[in-house]
């Protein structure tokens, strides 16, 4: 698989160039059609657009993401959108099951092209929304199993999946079969190393010391960028220090930008594969309400684009947005903020 970060930036560079092209099939028929998805012819490729609020309501249509249209499989698309609506290993506040449904409701106002940065994803990257996996609500090992049997076919396409849901350590299982142990970025305001919770092995809180365990991750290829609060023993982050994991916790990230964090970020990834995972909670409430364990003094919304941006050119084979819970996002803004943060 290409890089990603390279293939969006490519992208942007041939627009400014050439400025920005118009649409193949005419913007017109959405007038008609609510459902419409506009394509764009690149290179003698066409490729799927968000369509234009112009000539598309917003609030019309199925909500997909971006708008983007709905497809059934992984095959041909270069990345996905896909969403595991489950929170069953929440420890504290639930909702997370309906994150995938809100991030979409609220990705309407997306738009094709990024005016800071210039990026055109959708010149270079066939991209859809594959739907959700069907997870089981009463049944947390089985959800387990249905994520993994679900990935396995989406990583056997060559496809990039782009998950929203509840962080499981599941995710990273099929990706290790095609890439080998990975490095990761880690954007949270918990380190997620916990071995059991209340008796279990599985939950919103162990993830990370599964994968070590699975050996899915490279140790020496991982940061963990935000963590904070309070803790069960002086150090909350030792064991992740053991295992090689860079730990950047939040008070080394106040009042700076992140910019030069990343580019270290960069040198340690290198060119080897690379998944990024973002927890809304690695923001600080006041602009992520919605999320299960919410934590004072954390991230701001500039950080979060500054870490996103900072994985440019990096072999990202995998990424999700997890703990999202809209209903302690009662006015949706919070939603519409991570949307941009993590999609543009």
């Amino acid at each position: 698989m290409s890089i990603l970060y390279k293939r969006v930036f490519a992208g942007s560079l041939r627009a400014q160039l050439r400025g920005a092209q118009r649409l193949v099939v005419s913007d017109r028929a959405g007038s008609r059609n609510p459902n419409f998805i506009p394509t764009r012819n690149q290179s003698g490729k066409t490729y799927n657009v968000p369509p234009s609020a112009e000539f598309v309501a917003r609030v019309s249509g199925i909500a997909t993401m971006a708008k983007l249209p709905y497809r059934d499989t992984a095959e041909g698309l270069d990345a996905a959108f896909i969403g595991v609506p489950i929170d069953t290993g929440t420890s504290n506040r639930p909702g997370a099951r309906f994150g995938p449904r809100q991030i979409r409701a609220e990705s309407a106002l997306l738009r094709a092209y990024n005016s800071g940065t210039r990026a055109a994803p959708y010149e270079s990257l066939m991209v859809a929304d594959i739907g959700d996996i069907n997870v089981n609500v009463y049944d947390l090992k089985d959800t387990c199993r249905r994520i993994r049997e679900g990935y396995r076919k989406i990583v056997a396409t060559g496809c990039i999946p782009l998950t929203m849901g509840e962080k499981l350590n599941v995710f990273l299982n099929y990706i290790d079969i095609k890439h080998g142990p990975v490095g990761l970025i880690h954007v949270d305001a918990h380190a997620d190393t916990s071995d059991t919770v209340l008796g279990e092995k599985i939950g919103h809180g162990t993830p990370f010391r599964r994968c070590v365990e699975e050996g899915l991750l490279d140790c020496k290829r991982v940061v963990q960028i935000g963590l904070r609060g309070t803790g069960y023993s002086p150090d909350s982050y030792e064991w992740s220090r053991a295992q090689g994991f860079r730990v950047v916790q939040a008070e080394e990230c106040w009042f700076k930008s992140l910019a030069p964090l990343m580019a270290e970020v960069r040198a340690q990834m290198g060119s080897g594969p690379v998944y990024l995972s973002f927890d809304i909670d690695a923001l600080d409430p006041a602009f992520a309400p919605g999320t299960g364990t919410p934590e004072i003094a954390g991230l701001t919304t500039i950080q979060g684009v500054e870490i996103v941006r900072g994985c440019r050119g990096l072999q990202l084979v995998g990424c999700d947005l997890v703990e999202v819970s809209p209903p302690y996002d009662t006015t949706g803004i919070g939603t519409s903020r991570y949307i941009r943060i993590n999609v543009i």
